[in-house]
C-alpha cells in the first residue's frame, strides 16, 4: 500500500474554490496509485469565523489562564470543522472519505495542554479506512491524552500531525500544501528576484525554520528526518513541483549557499569582566538567565567580556533581573540576526571572509558572528537587514 500524506493549511481550505483545488490534488494522488491520508488545518486566518485565533477571541483571558483543558477543546474545533467540510467536498466529487479527530486518528499525547508531547501514534483506524478505499481526513494540530481529553500540539501543529502520521504509516512522501510555491532562497518580500529551491536537506530546512523562515514547523522536519521520509512543500493553487526536503539536498548544485533568512528584534548584550569582577553573579549569569527562561544566542565568551543576544520581548524581564543582581552591561537595540545557510559550505575555506567583505563593501557594520557546519550568522542593525540580505543574495548568485 503506497501511502501519501497530504497536509493542507488554513488558506488552502478557506473557500469553496480553494477546497476544489484540494479535492483535485487528492483525486490526482489516487489516480497515481497512492492511498492519500489528508491532514487539514482550521479554515482561514485571524478574523475569519473558524480560524483558531477567532475561536479564542470568544473567551476571556482570565478563563484561558484557568481552564487550559477547555481552551484546548475550543482550539480543536476549527480543525474538526475543516475535516467535515472537506469530507463534504470530496463526497460531492464521489470520493468516499472519513473525517477524524486527532485522537480518532491515533495521536496519543501527555496532558500538557496547548503544547502537548506525543506519546504514541496508533494508526489502526486509518489503516482500516484505507483498506475500505476511503480517504481519512484528519484534524491537524491535536491529539488525545491518555486520560481521554483533547489536547493541542502547539502552533504549527498540523505540520507535526502530518509528519507523525507519515512516520507511523511509513508513507512514501509527506506533501505540505500552502499558499507559496515552496522554499525560496530568501524572503521574496525582501529580495524581489529570490528563486525557488528545488531540493534541500533536512538539516538545511531545519535551520531555515529555526531561524525565522515560516515554511514548516521544525518538529515536523525532525520527525520526517528520523523516519527518512521526503517532505515536499507545494502550492495548493498551482502545479508547481515545489521544494523537496530529503537527507541529501541538491547534489547537483555548485553553490555553497542554499539560502538566506533572518530574525529581527534582537538585542545585543555586552557584559564586561572589569566592570563586574567583584560581583559573583557575573560568573553565574548564563545559569541565572536559563533558570528564568530567557533564551540567549550568538554567544561569544572572552576573558574580558561576554557577548550574546536576546529576543526584544525578553528584554524588560532581563533588565529587571540584571539590575537586581547589580550587574553592569551595555546593549545595542534593534538588531537583526542574518542566517546564511548551506550544507555544502562545510570544509570550504573563505565563506566567512566573503560574507564579511560583501557587507563591508556595502558599508554595513557586522556587530557579531557565529558559525556551524551548515550556517553562518551575522548580527547587523535592523535598518541594514534588507540591504544585507540583498547584497549577500547577489554575491552568492542565488537568483536563477
Amino acid at each position: 500500500m503506497k501511502i501519501l500524506i497530504q497536509k493542507f493549511g488554513g488558506t488552502s481550505v478557506s473557500t469553496h474554490e480553494k477546497r476544489l483545488n484540494v479535492v483535485q490534488k487528492i483525486a490526482n494522488a489516487k489516480k497515481l496509485g497512492y492511498y492519500p491520508v489528508v491532514v487539514v488545518s482550521a479554515m482561514g486566518r485571524k478574523g475569519q469565523p473558524y480560524s483558531t485565533d477567532t475561536l479564542l477571541s470568544l473567551i476571556t483571558e482570565d478563563f484561558k489562564d484557568k481552564n487550559l483543558l477547555a481552551v484546548d477543546l475550543l482550539m480543536s474545533c476549527g480543525e474538526v470543522i475543516s475535516c467535515i467540510v472537506m469530507s463534504n467536498e470530496l463526497n460531492n466529487q464521489n470520493i468516499a472519505s472519513v473525517p477524524l479527530t486527532g485522537g480518532q486518528a491515533g495521536i496519543i499525547t501527555d496532558d500538557n495542554y496547548s503544547n502537548a508531547s506525543v506519546i504514541s501514534t496508533e494508526c489502526d483506524n486509518i489503516i482500516r479506512i484505507l483498506k475500505e478505499d476511503k480517504v481519512p481526513i484528519v484534524a491537524g494540530f491535536q491529539g488525545i491524552s491518555e486520560k481521554g481529553f483533547i489536547t493541542t500540539l502547539g502552533r504549527g501543529g498540523s505540520d507535526v500531525t502530518a509528519a507523525l502520521l507519515g512516520a507511523a504509516l511509513k508513507a512514501e512522501e509527506i506533501e505540505i500544501y500552502t499558499d507559496v510555491d515552496g522554499i525560496m532562497t530568501a524572503d521574496p518580500r525582501i529580495v524581489s528576484n529570490a528563486s525557488l529551491i528545488k531540493e534541500i536537506s533536512y538539516n538545511e530546512v531545519f535551520q531555515f525554520a529555526d531561524q525565522g523562515a515560516k515554511v514548516i514547523h521544525p518538529r515536523a522536519v525532525e520527525i520526517a528526518m528520523r523516519a527518512n521520509i521526503p517532505l515536499v512543500i507545494k502550492n495548493t493553487m498551482n502545479n508547481c513541483n515545489g521544494t523537496i526536503i530529503n537527507s541529501a539536498g541538491d547534489q547537483n548544485s555548485d553553490n555553497v549557499i542554499t539560502g538566506i533568512t533572518h530574525m529581527s528584534d534582537r538585542v545585543q548584550i555586552t557584559v564586561e569582566h572589569d566592570l563586574n569582577k567583584n560581583n559573583s553573579y557575573y560568573y553565574e549569569l548564563f545559569d541565572i538567565l536559563a533558570k528564568n527562561l530567557i533564551s540567549i544566542d550568538l554567544i561569544n565568551v572572552f576573558p574580558k567580556e561576554k557577548i550574546f543576544t536576546i529576543d526584544k520581548k525578553d528584554f524588560n524581564k532581563f533588565n529587571k533581573i540584571i539590575n537586581n543582581l547589580k550587574i553592569n552591561y551595555s546593549k545595542v537595540d534593534s538588531c537583526s540576526k542574518i542566517a546564511i545557510i548551506g550544507s555544502r559550505m562545510r570544509g570550504i575555506p573563505g565563506v566567512m571572509a566573503k560574507i564579511l567583505k560583501t557587507l563591508t563593501k556595502e558599508g554595513i557594520e557586522v556587530l557579531q558572528t557565529a558559525d556551524s557546519h551548515t550556517t553562518i550568522w551575522c548580527l547587523v542593525e535592523d535598518k541594514n537587514t534588507q540591504k544585507s540580505i540583498n547584497a549577500l543574495h547577489r554575491e552568492f548568485c542565488l537568483s536563477k
